[in-house]
């Protein structure tokens, strides 16, 4: 009997066109993990509002960062699904050089491939305990809580239920912390050390917080912990929330806000890694590369470096399979 890891992350767009951004929006932005509107009242903003507009307003910078990375690496296609599939590759290849006779496949939240997919065709070669890995580091009801309530309903109306687990976060896992801590020490000595260092985090609505979701908590602690293992001190970095959505009030500081005051105030030279990202994608190729260094450099900013995410570094693969060996066979 087989056991098998999912690699979970978010979705993209099929393709960087109207339509498939429309159809990639209305499947995320209809799950009530995502938006906890009230369910009539947002289906008719969605549908009435959303998507009718914002798909054509987004597409352009889906095409722009297709087949692009942060550091000129190739890729095909959406980055974020180009990254999650080689992840994948690369954990099953370092996991059997471990000797761990394990199949990985990935899959996504939103869009293709779906997880009941993915399951359906492990089984169908043999595949009976399954560990489910989302990508993302810190918790938070908005992704991770979306995979477990997918889990639930592929087996919800099945007799035949396989052994299958979700590891919840990861965010203070030491090798997800050293994996961070090298990519900016390598930035470092690669460009120099800038002026602040800024650990931009998606943001959530305040709200989902304020009534028991652990991602502040999550991100605060990893943001603490690569500090400590740079060795840095408190006034040479800040942490912010991007990619806020809506008029409700979300995490702060914003990190647009943010880059604009330090513009104005003098600061000259910032360096900015996304750490609650494990791929680079729209949000950071397009929203923290372009949008706000431009936001930074108009404000009288000088330089502004982008941090690439994790993505196919050997330490955070060595980072995600100690992760998956804890889960399944305890600490070492």
């Amino acid at each position: 009997m087989s056991s098998a890891i999912i690699l979970m992350n978010l979705g993209t767009p099929a393709q960087p066109t109207a339509p498939a951004v429309r159809s990639f929006l209305k499947e995320f932005l209809s799950d009530p993990r995502v938006v906890e509107i009230p369910r009539p009242l947002w289906l008719a903003i969605l549908n009435g509002f959303i998507l009718p507009f914002r798909p054509k307003r987004i597409a352009p910078a889906y095409k722009e960062i297709w087949n692009c990375s942060a550091d000129g690496a190739a890729v095909e296609g959406s980055p974020l699904l180009y990254y999650t599939r080689r992840q994948a590759e690369l954990l099953q290849g370092y996991l059997r050089d471990n000797g761990h006779d394990l199949v990985v496949e990935y899959a996504m939240t939103y869009g293709e491939p779906q997880l009941d997919n993915v399951i359906g065709d492990l089984r169908k070669k043999g595949c009976e305990t399954f560990t489910v890995l989302p990508l993302y580091p810190q918790y938070s009801a908005t992704t991770t809580a979306a995979i477990y309530d997918q889990v639930a309903q592929i087996f919800r109306k099945s007799r035949d239920i396989p052994d299958i687990s979700l590891i919840r976060d990861y965010y203070h896992h030491p090798l997800y912390i050293k994996s961070l801590a090298n990519s900016v020490s390598e930035h470092w000595q690669a460009q120099g050390q800038a002026e602040k260092l800024l650990l931009s985090f998606h943001g959530i609505p305040k709200a989902n917080v304020d009534k028991g979701d652990p991602y502040y908590r999550h991100c605060t602690e990893t943001a603490r912990l690569l500090a400590e293992e740079l060795q840095i001190e408190q006034e040479q970095w800040q942490v912010t929330f991007q990619s806020r959505f809506g008029k409700a009030e979300w995490l702060q500081p914003y990190t647009d806000k943010t880059l604009i005051e330090w513009g104005k105030g003098g600061v000259k030279s910032v360096d900015v890694i996304c750490p609650a990202f494990s791929a680079d994608c729209l949000e950071t190729l397009e929203e923290i590369s372009v949008e706000n260094r431009a936001n930074f450099i108009n404000a009288g900013g000088s330089e502004y470096r982008y941090i690439p995410a994790l993505n196919l570094r050997e330490d955070h693969i060595e980072a995600l399979a100690a992760i998956i060996e804890e889960k399944l066979f305890g600490p070492k």
